[in-house]
């Protein structure tokens, strides 16, 4: 029995769902954000909440019955709270700064980084060594924050780089003479 599929996703005050065959749209103040589960599981609407049962007892079934309780879950945190990413540049004349829906990035190149922010994602530079992205759909965030810390990934031997705000970056001691 999966421990995360038998938890109902109950709906806060101001978001709404409809449930159509396999898909569920939700709706809420951020937002509207859909989600297709597959043939393996039954998605339901009772008291408030939408419940996920496996279709059988087959490996696939369990599986995609906790899968698809977490992406309904995700659907509804997106639309109430949304999803964010801090990143830091540490690196001495490394920066950043928000130009329209262009990120520029100042990292140490011959030349400036620009970063074509897509639809859906909002990314602020609060201070020249901060950007904050942030949306209503958890894999875009990421993943527009690893595309903007692919640029330059912090280094072993003094810590340059991008990094999250709550990543370790683990040193090495440099050449000894």
């Amino acid at each position: 029995m999966s421990r995360i599929g038998k938890k109902p996703v109950a709906l806060p005050n101001g978001v709404s769902a409809s449930i159509s065959g396999q898909s569920i749209e939700v709706k809420g103040p951020k937002g509207t954000r859909n989600f297709t589960a597959t043939d393996d599981v039954t998605l339901s609407l009772e008291d408030g909440a939408v419940k996920v049962t496996p279709r059988g007892t087959s490996k696939r079934a369990r599986q995609q019955w906790g899968m698809a309780r977490s992406m309904v879950e995700n659907l509804v945190t997106g639309v109430t709270s949304g999803f964010k990413k801090e990143l830091e540049i540490q690196g001495v004349g490394y920066r950043a700064a928000m130009a329209g829906n262009v990120l520029k990035l100042s990292l140490g190149y011959s030349h400036e980084v620009n970063f074509q922010v897509p639809a859906g994602v909002t990314v602020v530079s609060p201070k020249p060594t901060e950007i904050v992205v942030e949306g209503i759909d958890q894999q875009l965030v990421g993943q527009v924050a690893a595309n903007i810390r692919e640029w330059k990934r912090p280094e072993p031997y003094k810590g340059k780089g991008i990094r999250y705000k709550d990543e370790f970056v683990f040193r090495k001691e440099g050449k000894k003479k």
